[in-house]
């Protein structure tokens, strides 16, 4: 079996060897000429305080060959390696509104116009521009005489006869990479392929064999598919729909990007035309027996791609970031064609239950689809939903902290800061990270304990996504300006901010020195920084040990902690500033009581464990599904079916009212049908003494006696199991409790009068354990067919506790209590009829089972019988459904794979 991990980056990437002086091409950021040259040198530069003297400024993060890189990089998204953080994957360039968002010297000049043209006209201009200047370069490589070479002729001549090596990535996922390498060394016994981008620019290389080699190098190799996108495609993806639009979004910001026609008429094509790159090159290489997990917010639209050319496929989907509500999802104007995409996957798998729960009300409001606890039941198939949160490699951590870098840095630091409690924190410059609250909460504490000013220092490691002044990075300078010009000294000064990265050895120091990690993220999937942070306060290098941990109640990771991390809210200046006083005077008692049960939830949730753990929920999900499907399940065989009728002694049906023996729709549209064909089998099978049969139906007691008035003997189930008749009897047993009902009714119907007066033509129909709001007859029914969903899930979250749910159906939204079903009343009939049985008399125990229906309701009534029937309580059970969705019944009368109901004539003869 072959795990293809679909991720926007892969784990390797290329570098170039150009010639000795050879300028690579890349364009100089622009600079205004009018601008006057500060005298302040920029924050990036300062002198370091890592070490004891200031000219001691630590490197930029080197690369392979041990050679810093520039600014200019392909790096993570959160402007952090891959060790940190799981979100983080892609560092912006330096400029980002140039074209280089992959300006390296030793990597391509990307050729993409960023951002692209606001106006439709300028961008059909732009295009053909563009396609002007490729049919010239084709032409000079045909040979064809052009008056003058281009610049980007000779860099892409210079590329494409460079020498190359392939290397470890600084870009992409860190948190899954850790955890599939964690997988194989703890004896995952698949086989895990990558499929992703090399995180360059790649049109300098169209055409040449360059880019064969290093497909063809890759894949062999490293077991790596790299899929190659147009620098234009990747750069409207990512830099514009992924960064500015749904990285916002999913972090309950909302842009004024989604309104401009820019971003919904071009850099949605580009999310498409990448997401369908990766799509045709995970189809072209799937075999059967193969899973396919796709990674991440960047490719939420390959799932359902490559379902329509692959409708057999095992697939899998995690989103490593944040799920928002639905109010902020519904902002998206692409919100349906990315839910669609999603629910292409067999299994959907979040980082904690809120964004499951999120998930699952916006599939509900904007697709008004059925969702349940376990997932969302579509119109053909089931998509399981589940939440699991990723964690780090423990073992690897380590083995880093072994390295003897990492002893030296924490000897430095252990001296340069002695005496002195150390608050770390490590964040990308945006608003989501909370940075500029931090530093406010900080300036706050020390206003009101004068008594630390000299005791205590922040180390606030900040990098920006863009070399621009952006205002938040203004603020936060002017922040850190005004706190150390405060209280600094020749000794002393109160906050370290480096607006740079720092090698992974100081890191790993950092967090073993703290007293203090501090997050204060406005929203975050999963930070895995302060998982690191445990691990290394064990106390194996260092005296200072089991420093607390600061946390955003806004992560993640904080609903997994339990309480025992200081938990924050980063828009309480003041909470977070009694944070900081908690954490450096707690005793120590405290902090290894709160430390031991951290590291305990760290260790168990590692990486190896979430990507073995979601694996084996897929698979039961795909066999779960595929046994499940209507192509799946058999057709029921009649003459198997007679012969064990003939057979029995004992038969007991359930059979479904609306949708089987008769169509949906009003009770007074139904009786005068006078559906005698219906009511003669009917009679028929109640004639046979040995036969007991049930009529289940979610209309009323009194419509169902009107009904089946020539019917005598036969057993009805009203309002989906709140009331039953029993066979022969005259009168109803209600089985739900009226107190409760009549409880959750007076609020459920104080929410749908709300309703109805704002939609005329709608009607509210009172049964006597539900209520049913019909609004077929709505005079705008377009509108009240799309707010149908807002009232579904008013209902579901207002009256949850009170054990009741809303469920979305044709023309009208049911409300109905889920402590009665159907297969309560089932399960009560068999039980009531064994007592009634004599224990000496087994032949008039039941030994035969039928359970017919089609609906949502009668699937608890299938499973309940096949249980029955796995425990060998009874000699035969079959249950046959009549519908097209995915089914827990064993047969089905639908035609093949086109899932095309029976015609009525087939459906009598079950019952003949």
């Amino acid at each position: 079996m072959t795990v293809f991990l679909a991720s926007l980056f892969l784990p390797k990437t290329v570098y170039f060897n150009l010639p000795d002086g050879h300028p690579s091409g890349h364009r100089r950021r622009r600079t205004n000429p009018k601008q006057k040259k500060s005298d302040r040198p920029p924050l990036e530069l300062r002198p370091s305080l890592f070490t004891p003297h200031p000219a001691n400024t630590p490197p930029l993060t080197p690369s392979d060959d041990g050679k810093p890189l520039g600014e200019n990089l392909f790096g993570n998204e959160d402007g952090l390696r891959v060790h940190a953080s799981d979100d983080e994957e892609f560092r912006a360039p330096a400029d980002k509104g140039s074209p280089n968002w992959g300006s390296r010297s030793f990597q391509p000049m990307s050729r993409a116009n960023s951002p692209p043209p606001a106006s439709l006209l300028d961008y059909a201009r732009a295009m053909e521009k563009a396609r002007t200047v490729e049919k010239a370069k084709e032409l000079g490589r045909q040979g064809v005489h052009q008056p003058r070479a281009t610049r980007s002729d000779s860099h892409d001549r210079v590329f494409a006869n460079a020498d190359w090596r392939i290397v470890n990535a600084d870009q992409g996922n860190g948190g899954l990479r850790n955890a599939a390498e964690a997988a194989g060394r703890d004896g995952f016994a698949g086989e895990f392929t990558w499929v992703g981008t090399l995180g360059m620019p790649i049109d300098a290389l169209e055409g040449t064999q360059q880019k064969d080699d290093i497909h063809d190098r890759l894949i062999t190799e490293f077991n790596m598919y790299p899929v190659f996108c147009s620098d234009k495609d990747f750069d409207g993806h990512y830099m514009h729909f992924c960064k500015q639009i749904l990285w916002p979004v999913f972090h309950y910001q909302i842009p004024d990007n989604p309104k401009s026609k820019a971003y919904e008429d071009h850099s949605w094509k580009f999310y498409v035309n990448v997401n369908q790159a990766f799509a045709d090159k995970i189809v072209k290489n799937w075999k059967r027996g193969d899973t396919i997990w796709v990674h991440d917010y960047h490719l939420l639209l390959v799932p359902g791609m490559v379902r329509k050319k692959l409708p057999e496929a095992k697939i899998g989907l995690f989103l490593h970031v944040a799920f928002p509500s639905s109010e902020v999802f519904r902002c998206l104007a692409v919100r349906k064609e990315l839910l669609e995409g999603m629910l292409g996957a067999n299994l959907i798998g979040f980082q904690i239950p809120e964004y499951t729960r999120h998930f699952l009300q916006t599939c509900s409001r904007i697709l008004t689809v059925e969702a349940t606890n376990d997932g969302i039941q579509l119109e053909d198939r089931f998509v399981n939903v589940m939440h699991h949160a990723i964690g780090i490699d423990p073992i690897n951590l380590d083995i880093h902290r072994q390295d003897k870098e990492v002893m030296k840095w924490i000897d430095i630091m252990r001296e340069r800061y002695k005496g002195k409690k150390i608050i770390v924190a490590r964040d990308k410059l945006d608003h989501v990270r909370g940075v500029r609250q931090k530093l406010l909460s900080y300036e706050l504490f020390l206003n009101k304990n004068p008594s630390w000013r000299d005791k205590i220092v922040l180390i606030q490691v900040a990098l920006s996504s863009s070399s621009e002044k952006s205002d938040l990075d203004a603020a936060v300078g002017d922040i850190v300006t005004r706190v150390n010009s405060s209280w600094a000294s020749l000794a002393y000064q109160p906050v370290v901010y480096l607006k740079q990265d720092i090698p992974y050895s100081q890191y790993l120091a950092l967090l073993t020195i703290a007293d203090a990690l501090m997050i204060t993220s406005q929203r975050e999937g999963m930070n895995l920084t302060s998982h690191e942070f445990i691990v290394c306060q064990d106390g194996k290098h260092c005296e200072r040990k089991h420093g607390s941990l600061i946390l955003s109640e806004f992560t993640g990771t904080a609903s997994l902690f339990g309480g025992k991390e200081l938990s924050i809210n980063p828009w309480s200046y003041r909470q977070c500033s009694d944070a900081i006083k908690r954490a450096i005077d707690m005793s120590e008692e405290e902090k290894a009581s709160r430390w031991t049960a951290l590291r305990e939830v760290v260790s168990h949730h590692t990486g190896s464990h979430w990507f073995t753990t979601f694996l084996s929920h897929l698979d039961n999900a795909y066999d779960v599904q595929h046994r499940h499907d209507q192509t799946s399940v058999p057709r029921l065989n009649l003459s198997t079916l007679g012969a064990h009728y003939t057979r029995s002694q004992r038969r007991l049906f359930f059979l479904d009212l609306e949708g089987t023996l008769v169509p949906h729709g009003f009770m007074n549209e139904i009786i005068p049908m006078n559906p005698q064909r219906t009511l003669g089998v009917l009679n028929d099978l109640v004639a046979d003494s040995r036969n007991t049969v049930y009529v289940m139906s979610a209309r009323r007691p009194e419509e169902l006696d009107r009904l089946f008035l020539l019917v005598p003997n036969l057993g009805l189930i009203a309002e989906n199991g709140c009331f039953v008749k029993g066979a022969g009897k005259s009168s109803w047993a209600q089985i739900a409790d009226r107190e409760k009902v009549a409880s959750w009714k007076e609020s459920v119907k104080t929410i749908l009068q709300y309703y109805l007066e704002r939609t005329p033509g709608s009607e509210i129909e009172d049964r006597n354990c539900s209520v049913v709001f019909h609004y077929k007859n709505a005079e705008d029914y377009a509108m009240a067919e799309r707010q149908a969903s807002d009232w579904t899930g008013h209902i579901n979250e207002s009256c949850e506790k009170q054990g009741v749910h809303a469920t979305q159906l044709d023309d009208c939204v049911v409300v109905e209590p889920i402590d009665w079903t159907k297969e309560t009343a089932a399960t009560q009939i068999y039980r009531d009829i064994h007592q009634d049985t004599s224990a000496d008399s087994a032949e008039s125990s039941i030994d035969f089972l039928m359970v017919v229906g089609d609906g949502r309701e009668d699937e608890k009534v299938f499973k309940w019988a096949n249980h029955l029937d796995a425990e060998n309580s009874t000699k035969h059970v079959v249950t046959v459904s009549l519908g097209n969705r995915n089914t827990e019944a064993t047969a089905t009368l639908t035609q093949g794979v086109s899932g095309k109901y029976p015609e009525s004539s087939e459906v009598q003869k079950v019952y003949c």
